[in-house]
């Protein structure tokens, strides 16, 4: 086992990301390939969870449009991820929020973590 994971570590490469977890509202700008064009698309939402470690690892966005939830999973690995902006940081008590699907309206809110900044 450790075999495998040493060949997808020296394999794939990783990038840095800002640091995010399940609550946080971010903005993820990812590539795609519509036949021979390329474009750049954003998906903005909360994340719900993260699961796994290293080069495997991915996490799941939810955001309503048009009144019908949308959840999006990302590979954190992924090539065409280009950029990862997190725009409010929430404070909740749990690593993955699966309850926040069947929330709407007030209830749905999740309330901002608090920062201290010096």
């Amino acid at each position: 086992m450790d075999f495998v994971r040493e060949l997808t570590q020296e394999l794939v490469e990783v990038k840095e990301w800002p640091e995010f977890g399940a609550g946080d509202t971010i903005t993820v700008t990812y590539k795609i390939k519509e036949g021979d064009k390329e474009r750049l698309q954003s998906f903005q939402g909360v994340v719900i969870q993260r699961k796994g470690t290293g080069a495997t690892e991915t996490f799941t966005i939810r955001k309503i449009s048009n009144n019908i939830g949308v959840e999006r999973i990302f590979p954190i690995a992924s090539p065409f991820l280009q950029e990862i902006t997190v725009n409010k940081r929430g404070a909740v008590r749990r690593a993955r929020i699966f309850y926040f699907r069947e929330r709407r309206g007030k209830s749905a809110r999740i309330r901002e973590k608090k920062s201290f900044a010096k």
